[in-house]
């Protein structure tokens, strides 16, 4: 009881302090710093023409423009300037009253490989009392380019390898050969026919609101039926599946598959007995003609 009551008092002195904070307002009144924002930033280049924005900021606001330049460091940069990327103007404007600005970059989508590594530093030149000096290396930051393919959901129908956990634990064979079409019902979604056994059908979604986080989602459902899975009735007489909430499952557009950790379980079982185990699939679309070749030779 004497700890809970500690417990209890120390939460109540945490969401008062909180409340408090609401209401009060500090404001910076110290020296002008001016840094970039960020110390690393991802671009995903991809064949348009976007321009991405490298923030700078300052802690202070001033009544007159404050005009910098930025340079690439050669010795920490891969990319080469001018070829896979371009910085639209080497100097920048913090307008009076304002306090921040941006470097603009553009990628060079024809110039870059799908499995480049590759970025440059950047540093910025500026009056060496606004360095802060504990953020020593704010005056810098890195940028890497990542070419992306733009999603294309026709890019996943056709024939596809699907590697499985499950299967290797439970078949003969980890692989299968399958086809996908586009779901005409539901947007950014395909229908994998007979997934994982003959005649039962899954749908996967595409997540395409954040190019650099492609993910998939995919609902509850049907696999197969126990007796075909294993040769008898449980539960509800079937398997189901649904994504795995705390492993990533996503789909690439530059190598044109997809990855995904799922849970196997009976609907139908007590909790706790009722769930087959965590299980991975990779999904790796194949032109035609490989997929004639597996169906004359097999894996």
């Amino acid at each position: 009881m004497k700890r809970f009551l500690i417990i209890a008092m120390t939460a109540i002195t945490l969401i008062t302090t909180l409340v408090g904070c609401e209401t009060e307002y500090t404001t910076y009144s110290g020296s002008e710093y001016v840094m970039f924002a960020d110390s690393l930033s991802v671009l995903a280049i991809q064949n348009n023409d976007d321009i991405f924005d490298i923030t700078i900021g300052s802690t202070t606001t001033c009544n007159y423009d404050r005009t910098m330049a930025v340079e690439i460091l050669d010795q920490r940069s891969n990319a080469i300037e001018g070829f896979h990327y371009s910085i639209l103007s080497n100097t920048v404007t913090i307008k009076a009253g304002e306090n921040t600005t941006n470097v603009k970059v553009k990628g060079n989508y024809d110039n870059l490989q799908i499995n480049d590594s590759i970025g440059f530093t950047m540093s910025l030149i500026a009056d060496k009392t606004s360095e802060w000096d504990i953020y020593p290396n704010s005056r810098e930051t890195k940028v890497l380019l990542q070419k992306i393919k733009p999603f294309d959901i026709n890019a996943f129908t056709g024939y596809a390898v699907v590697t499985s956990t499950f299967l290797y634990e439970y078949s003969t064979s980890m692989n299968r050969l399958i086809e996908t079409t586009i779901d005409t019902t539901e947007d950014c979604t395909i229908v994998m026919h007979d997934f994982i056994y003959d005649g039962y059908d899954v749908k996967i979604k595409f997540d395409t609101t954040d190019v650099l986080n492609p993910l998939i989602m995919m609902e509850d459902q049907v696999m197969v039926s126990t007796g075909e899975a294993f040769g008898t009735i449980y539960g509800d007489g079937y398997l189901n599946m649904y994504l795995a909430p705390q492993y990533t499952s996503y789909y690439s557009t530059n190598e044109n598959f997809m990855f995904q950790y799922y849970v196997v379980y009976v609907p139908g079982m007590a909790e706790g007995t009722n769930v087959v185990g965590l299980f991975a699939n990779t999904i790796k679309w194949i032109s035609d003609d490989e997929a004639e070749e597996i169906k004359r030779t097999g894996f």
